[in-house]
């Protein structure tokens, strides 16, 4: 993994511990136009790995871009380098830049397992190409519990300097033929762990004991609380109550699990989430500051400049290629 700055160690140490088990299981090949709909969550484990009620799920941007949605109507675009991950298996649908107009389940478009060797998918209007490579993981850790809700149902991750390097190796490396029976687990679980470390560098709580904080029985539901309903006009009473503790006991396990009170994660959290949507939406400034709990659109763009510099609208023309 790359290397992090020592702030980060906590969270480097964390993610080296976590316990994934998967594989890259199939690449793509799609030319405009073209979409398709992934099964869901529980029909996706039943095949891969049964047992199993959900699966971690990446896809790798190998050329091209595409855009996700999921059932819900949350989407991100994706271009060359970018990871997406959808640390709960949600379903969705994929599509390039002219969605077709029918959608094929992607069952449809491969071969049943089992694959003596790694499935290629070629599916579209013969139009411009987009690659993925796509993969799967599993894992016990809260990290991936819905309930707790500590990550986005879908995030995109744009790997940079020596992560980005690594990245690109890893698609020419399953873009070669797919790497061997072997070394297919290790390269997902790296994968996944190292666009896990990009994402999670920027959390509100990553430099501290954050994913120790999802273990642990009184933060648990307060965080699950706060990450399933960021918009929810919280106080440390509710939050308590969630927590079936004392408002002084909650705010102690906060400052000394967190290094911060609840109300100043909770905005925290909210601002984490803005900058994400910002970044990767095309939701408008007001659409987010409703989201993440704000009547304001001046209260929220206050709190976000003082955590970020700018006023979000400046912050996210930053963030276009080019400026």
């Amino acid at each position: 993994m790359a290397d992090i700055a020592p702030d980060n160690e906590t969270l480097r140490t964390a993610l080296e511990s976590l316990r994934l088990e998967g594989a890259i299981f199939f690449r793509a090949e799609y030319t405009e136009d073209w979409a398709y709909e992934s099964p869901t969550a529980a029909e996706l484990a039943a095949v891969l790995a049964p047992g199993r009620d959900r699966l971690i799920l990446f896809h790798i941007v190998a050329s091209g871009a595409c855009t996700i949605v999921l059932e819900d109507g949350q989407r991100q675009a994706a271009h060359f380098g970018d990871v997406i991950v959808l640390p709960y298996g949600h379903q969705h649908v994929v599509h390039g830049e002219d969605p077709a107009n029918e959608i094929p389940p992607i069952t449809s478009l491969m071969d049943p397992p089992p694959w003596e060797s790694l499935p290629v998918v070629r599916h579209g209007g013969g139009g411009p190409r987009t690659d993925l490579v796509c993969g799967y993981l599993v894992s016990d850790d809260p990290l991936f519990d819905p309930g707790l809700a500590a990550l986005p149902d879908v995030f995109v991750v744009r790997p940079s300097g020596p992560a980005a390097q690594w990245v690109r190796a890893s698609i020419n490396y399953a873009m070669d033929g797919g790497p061997s029976d072997d070394t297919k687990p290790r390269l997902a679980e790296l994968l996944v762990k190292e666009v896990l470390q990009t994402h999670l560098a920027t959390a509100p709580a990553a430099d501290q004991g954050w994913l120790a904080a999802l273990r642990d029985p009184v933060l648990a539901p307060a965080l699950a609380a706060v990450h399933r309903h960021p918009g929810r006009r919280w106080t440390v009473g509710d939050l308590a109550e969630e927590a079936a503790a004392s408002r002084s006991t909650l705010d102690q396990r906060f400052r000394d699990l967190l290094g911060r009170s609840p109300m100043r994660y909770l905005t925290d959290w909210r601002m984490h989430i803005a900058k994400d949507l910002l970044a990767n939406t095309d939701l408008t400034v007001g659409a987010i500051a409703d989201r993440v709990g704000y009547d304001a659109v001046e209260a929220f763009s206050r709190a976000f400049r003082r955590l970020h510099g700018l006023p979000p609208a400046d912050w996210k023309a930053q963030q276009m290629p080019g400026s």
